[in-house]
């Protein structure tokens, strides 16, 4: 699961070096008092290269990084923004806070946005669409783009769930015109806040450099009192420590994608002997992150019974159905004005996306739980499944 279980001495030492080099917490300026330190820097550089893209902007939260992306693709007052309708409410929130009007596309048996809804829901008004890549598996990208292609709409990414998953042998996140990404406690890799922007495009790299700080190009030939700047901006800066924490949590990184692959093989491997249950399906050309795995019941009814029943055990679950009500637009009547719609209408609309995550169950998966243990907790998700199933049937 996130690097939350990981956060120890290494994080610690390095927190302390950042104070031995002077404790100037600011990412820019002072110069003399940082022994030439500047970790937002180098975290943006390792971020990238890792990725394999040309450009990294660190940010203060991921919800940050997806409205400072739409502003960079020039989104604005009025237009439209495609997104699905399972996905973490700041997406939403991002494309409200900039004036536009959120759209949302059913999802389908990947739990992510549904290609073959994508292309009805374009209009004259649509600026960006953002497919979610929710918790660890990639959306059908291939289709998304050509879709986004054909229609001449940026694509922006909210891999925000999902670092460390890769599509057709490279990095999730490096296909789309630009990404977001976040580093909050319960992300693959964390640093208690924080947030990124990825892209090969280096106009939209600068417009989200000047947007996020206030709009200060960073000139090199200006102090930064007499900087240059070109459009109005606000503060959505990374602070030097939660830079130092994140980069001591992406030399982990390898080795939680490297975990939650191996226990999640093992959770799948013992639930696949349960005749008939069925898999959240994963795209072909998806190597998912693997932090949680994610079963469909027959009905609501039990999966709510199972859910219960695990609850009762001590068995947690992630997002579904826990945190539902903020992962699921159908639930999300307190911002009717901005989706211009009845509670009925947008419950209406979203009963495809219903009919699937509703009966939907996500399990995670911890990266310091050892095999014997894996294995253990299996058998016992598998018993519990299982006495759920035949008392229903």
């Amino acid at each position: 699961m996130p690097g939350f279980e990981l956060i120890g001495e290494e994080e610690r030492e390095e927190v302390n070096k950042l104070f031995d080099d002077g404790g100037i917490l600011f990412a820019h300026g002072f110069d003399n008092l940082r022994n030439n330190r500047y970790h937002v820097r180098e975290f943006e550089n390792e971020f990238a290269k890792y990725l394999g893209v040309n450009y990294a902007q660190a940010v203060s939260s991921g919800s940050a990084a997806i409205k400072i992306a739409l502003i960079a693709l020039g989104v604005k007052p009025g237009d439209e923004v495609i997104t699905q309708a399972f996905t973490f409410i700041a997406t939403a929130e991002a494309i409200i806070e900039i004036g536009a009007k959120p759209v949302f596309v059913n999802i389908n048996e990947t739990l992510n946005m549904d290609p073959k809804e994508l292309e009805g829901v374009i209009s004259s008004k649509t600026a960006a669409i953002i497919p979610v890549h929710m918790l660890g598996v990639a959306t059908e990208q291939d289709e998304i783009i050509r879709i986004a292609k054909k229609f001449k709409i940026p694509l922006l990414d909210d891999a925000c769930e999902s670092l460390g998953a890769e599509w057709n042998g490279h990095k999730l996140g490096a296909q789309s015109d630009i990404s977001a990404w976040s580093f909050d406690a319960g992300k693959t890799i964390i640093a208690g806040e924080g947030g990124m922007i990825t892209t090969n495009d280096r106009e939209l790299y600068l417009l989200a450099r000047e947007y996020h700080d206030h709009g200060h190009m960073g000139n090199e030939n200006l102090p930064r009192g007499r900087d240059t700047h070109r459009i109005h901006g606000f503060n959505y800066r990374m602070t030097e420590i939660q830079a130092v924490i994140a980069k001591v949590q992406l030399k982990k990184l390898d080795y939680i994608v490297k975990k939650n692959r191996e226990n999640y093989l093992i959770l799948e491997s013992v639930l696949l002997e349960i005749n008939g249950l069925k898999f959240r399906k994963i795209p072909n050309q998806c190597k998912p992150l693997c932090d949680t795995l994610i079963i469909q019941m027959e009905s609501r009814n039990i999966a709510e019974k199972l859910v219960e029943r695990f609850k009762a055990e001590g068995i947690g679950t992630k997002n579904v159905p826990d945190a539902i009500e903020w992962h699921f637009a159908k639930y999300w009547d307190h911002m009717l004005d901005s989706f211009e719609m009845s509670k009925n209408k947008l419950e209406e609309s979203l009963s495809p996306s219903s009919q699937i995550i509703e009966k939907c169950i996500a399990l995670p998966i911890f990266v310091k739980t050892d095999k014997e243990d894996m294995f253990n907790n299996a058998k016992k998700i598998k018993i519990l499944i299982n006495e759920v199933i035949q008392n229903n049937e």
